[in-house]
């Protein structure tokens, strides 16, 4: 089980993701995406990467823009499972949308 991280952890997880913000017990990235197709694809290489961790962000699509948030339910708030799907999803807006 997942433990919730303090404010010292979140602030220093947050100083290696900093295309990503606190919000309330959430972390959230909003990405743009050069066409809607390359916005569903992200979406796809999220999906895969999130069943194979077994971890999985909420989604939401609007037209070019694609929005992440995560957090682990069962604890009520951010922990490392979370920081680490960030890296990972960090890592497919790179490969994936490449020209942002």
């Amino acid at each position: 089980m997942a433990q919730l991280l303090s404010d010292t952890e979140l602030h220093a997880a947050m100083a290696e993701r900093p295309h990503w913000e606190v919000r309330g017990s959430t972390l959230l990235r909003a990405v743009q995406a050069s066409s809607f197709i390359a916005g569903i694809r992200l979406v796809d290489a999220v999906a895969q990467e999130a069943e194979d961790v077994d971890h999985h962000p909420d989604i939401a699509i609007r037209w070019t823009t694609v929005t992440f948030r995560l957090s682990t339910h069962s604890e009520g708030g951010i922990t490392g499972k979370d920081v680490d799907l960030a890296g990972r999803i960090d890592a497919l807006i790179d490969r994936v949308i490449p020209s942002r």
